[in-house]
């Protein structure tokens, strides 16, 4: 019965491809380095902080070449730690980036208090790489959640102490800057590597996980690394070796961060006031940044109930989030037009309908698989029309998202969206394929085989009406 459905399910999708085929065109300009922070890891400022599920700047340049985006405003109602912010604010656009979680706001902020501070900043770095005060006095206790407990040793766990503490000796944009610089190590001295859905644990912890021992390697000491990361915020900061990254010769537009939800902010922003929307959601992948980036969270002082708060605030893209309860967020016209669209999307009723069944059945490795998905396109329905109406007639909304396969059901989440978008005020010009796309988890392939899912941009053009 269960590949029935699948079958089912397969002709459903290979008839909602063809619907689009004059719209899905393989672009080879986007490998995997480009639609990735790949691109970004030697670039002054941006190499600064790892953040894989960033997209490059190279991307975003070639988008707004593409798209011919020259002039007025541009919003990412997921900011990440501002790629797009940021590349567009250099080519002279104005920005508005909407950012949840206490990490990317950091990045984000930090880079803009460095503006015209770059010289006070290189004399304060300078000065703590030839006298290193933090191996000097007493310590300020690390607050660690219960998921980081035990992800340093203790010559780490009192190094990143008395490094704390030593930048409250310092004035308040240097002891920000200097704070950043250990957030950006972290995961680098710790027992600890990010890997998607959770924190993985080296074996020399006392959290090992799982039947086979995880050796991460080398774990570099808290000097090596922190001197390190200060001479390469050094380097970048020096005129000659930032790529005019804050440069005051060329015009730039304005920098607007909105902390929170974009779910509670977007209905506050004005109707038809941007030129453009480039963004990449939080995948259908149940990718937990909440743990992913513990360590930095709890280094920015996050506690238990905040962890809690952020990971149910997020987009549904982990199996742990509920329902939200947002319908007084938006006007009953905008909530209806937007239940319609996704309860008429037939492809994306079938989809639920079947990992429903899975749930009940027990064939889902999480039961709250079958719920995430449901809200997962639920709440991006709201997120797409609202983003309809922010822009102004003509203009663009680029997404990088991935396809994503549950049950053995591949979920074309690039289709189902772009559907979605058309019946909320969108034309689809082009849903950009790279020519390599994502295989499938192991557990999966063993199950079901070998499946590859694409990943895509996709091209909306407001329509004109």
């Amino acid at each position: 019965m269960t590949q029935s459905i699948l079958d089912n399910l397969e002709a459903a999708n290979t008839y909602l491809e063809e619907r689009f085929a004059d719209k899905l065109h393989i672009n080879p300009i986007l490998n995997r380095q480009l639609v990735s922070f790949q691109a970004n890891k030697t670039l002054p400022v941006y190499r600064w902080f790892k953040y894989k599920e960033a997209f490059s700047e190279a991307l975003v340049h070639y988008i707004l070449d593409e798209l011919g985006i020259e002039h007025g405003k541009i919003l990412d109602p997921f900011a990440g730690t501002g790629t797009a912010l940021f590349a567009t604010q250099e080519n002279g656009l104005d920005t508005v980036g909407i950012e949840l979680l206490p990490i990317g706001c950091e990045i984000m902020e930090v880079r803009q208090l460095i503006r015209g501070n770059e010289a006070m900043l290189g004399d304060v770095i300078h000065r703590w790489l030839e006298e290193r005060p933090w191996q000097k006095g007493i310590g300020q206790e690390f607050q660690h959640l219960k998921i980081t407990k035990g992800a340093f040793s203790e010559e780490t766990q009192t190094a990143i102490e008395r490094y704390l503490a030593a930048t409250k000796q310092e004035n308040t944009i240097a002891s920000r800057f200097l704070r950043f610089a250990a957030l950006c190590i972290l995961e680098d001295v710790s027992y600890t590597r990010k890997d998607g859905q959770y924190l993985r644990w080296d074996y020399r912890s006392d959290r090992q996980q799982g039947a086979k021992p995880f050796n991460k390697g080398k774990i570099a000491s808290f000097d090596d690394a922190i001197m390190q990361k200060l001479a390469e915020l050094y380097a970048d900061l020096q005129p000659h070796a930032t790529l005019n990254l804050f440069s005051h010769s060329k015009k730039r537009g304005s920098f607007e961060l909105l902390r929170g939800s974009c779910l509670e902010l977007l209905p506050t922003l004005k109707t038809a006031s941007f030129d453009g929307i480039i963004t990449s959601p939080p995948y259908a992948n149940r990718y937990d940044y909440t743990r992913t980036y513990a360590l930095e969270l709890a280094l920015l002082g996050v506690d238990e109930t905040g962890i809690r708060e952020f990971r149910q605030a997020m987009i549904s893209c982990t199996v742990e989030n509920r329902e939200k309860n947002i319908q007084s967020l938006f006007p009953a016209s905008i909530y209806q037009n937007a239940r319609s669209a996704f309860e008429g999307q037939n492809e994306l009723q079938a989809i639920l309908e079947y990992l429903e069944w899975q749930r009940i059945t027990k064939a889902l490795n999480n039961p709250g698989i079958s719920r995430m998905i449901r809200n997962y396109f639920w709440e991006m329905t709201l997120v797409i029309i609202e983003c309809a109406r922010l822009l102004k007639p003509g203009a663009s909304l680029v997404m990088v998202n991935d396809n994503v396969r549950y049950g053995g059901a591949v979920i074309p989440v690039d289709l189902i969206l772009s559907d979605i978008a058309q019946n909320v005020g969108f034309e689809v010009k082009n849903i950009w394929v790279l020519p390599t796309g994502k295989g499938n988890s192991s557990q999966q392939m063993g199950v079901h085989g070998r499946s590859e899912a694409r990943k895509c941009i996709y091209i909306w053009e407001r329509k004109i009406t």
